[in-house]
C-alpha cells in the first residue's frame, strides 16, 4: 500500500472512530424519542435524504451512523445504541440474527445495487469480460476496493474478478478500504486510477466516472437487508421503518439509483 493510501485508510478509521463516539455521546443525550439508525456506507445520501423528509414532517429527530457492514453489525454486538440495522449483504445481518440481536420478523430486502468500475471523470470506458487486461488499464496503479475480508462491496468485487479470471492479476494490486466511500474517494483523489464500488456512489460525485458495470452473473446479488433491533421496536422506531418501505421512501430510494426489489 502506497503512504498516500496508507495515510487516508488511517485518517478513516480516525474519523470513523470518532464519529461513533459522538453518536454515543448524542443517544446518551438526546430525546427519548431519537431512532439511531446503523447503516452501510453506501445508504449515506439516501438515508440523509429520508431522514430530512421524516422530520420534516413533524417527527422526532433520526440520528444515523455509517460504516462498513461488518464494522457496524459488531458495534451493535456490542451494545452500540442502534435501533434500526440495515447492511449491504446477508452476511452481516446474519451474524446479527443468528445471535438473536435483531427483531426477526421486521427483516426485509426492500433494495438492491449494481457492482461497477470507476476512474476519473475523463477515463475512456472498459468492457468488463474475462479477456480484459484490468492489470494493465492500472498503469501501475492500485485498483480501490472496500477490503474483501469485511466489506461487502469488496466481498462482490472479489466474486466478479475471480469469476471473471482476472483477480490473480491484480489482488497484489488491491488498494483496501474500510468502506465502499472510502474507495470511492481514493479514486477521486487520484490516489487509484480505478476503483470497484456501487453504482449508487458514482452518482453525481465530482471527478469520478462510470467506466464499466460487472455482470450481474458474476457475484452474489447485492441486496441491503434492514430490520429493527432486538428490544428496540419502540412506536417511532416502527415509524421511521415503516416509512422507508411505503411509496415515499421506495421513491426515495429509486432517486438515488437503487432497484427495488419489494
Amino acid at each position: 500500500m502506497s503512504r498516500s493510501v496508507f495515510a487516508f485508510a488511517r485518517r478513516s478509521l480516525i474519523t470513523t472512530a470518532a464519529a461513533g463516539l459522538m453518536l454515543a455521546g448524542t443517544a446518551q443525550i438526546g430525546l427519548a424519542a431519537d431512532v439511531a439508525v446503523f447503516a452501510a456506507a453506501s445508504l449515506t445520501d439516501v438515508l440523509k435524504a429520508a431522514a430530512t423528509s421524516w422530520q420534516s414532517k413533524g417527527n422526532g429527530a433520526v440520528v444515523l451512523s455509517f460504516g462498513s457492514s461488518s464494522t457496524i453489525a459488531k458495534q451493535v454486538e456490542a451494545g452500540a445504541p442502534a435501533d434500526i440495522f440495515a447492511s449491504a449483504d446477508e452476511k452481516w445481518m446474519s451474524y446479527l440474527s443468528d445471535k438473536n440481536l435483531m427483531e426477526a420478523a421486521t427483516i426485509h430486502r426492500p433494495i438492491g445495487n449494481d457492482l461497477v468500475l470507476v476512474g476519473p471523470a475523463g477515463g475512456a470506458d472498459i468492457a468488463i469480460s474475462s479477456g480484459m487486461d484490468l492489470a494493465g488499464a492500472l498503469n501501475g496503479g492500485r485498483i480501490a476496493m472496500g477490503d474483501p475480508k469485511s466489506v461487502p462491496a469488496g466481498r462482490y468485487g472479489e466474486q466478479a474478478l475471480t469469476k471473471l479470471g482476472l483477480w490473480d492479476s491484480v489482488k497484489d494490486k488491491v488498494a483496501p478500504a474500510e468502506n465502499v466511500r472510502a474507495a470511492l474517494a481514493l479514486v477521486q483523489r487520484g490516489e487509484a486510477p480505478l476503483g470497484v464500488v456501487y453504482a449508487t456512489d458514482a452518482r453525481g460525485v465530482a471527478d469520478v466516472r462510470i467506466v464499466g458495470t460487472f455482470p450481474d452473473d458474476s457475484h452474489d446479488p447485492i441486496v441491503y437487508p434492514i430490520g429493527i433491533v432486538a428490544g428496540h421496536d419502540r412506536p417511532e422506531v416502527k415509524g421511521f421503518f415503516d416509512f422507508l418501505s411505503s411509496d415515499e421512501g421506495k421513491a426515495l430510494f429509486k432517486s438515488y439509483g437503487f432497484k427495488i426489489l419489494e
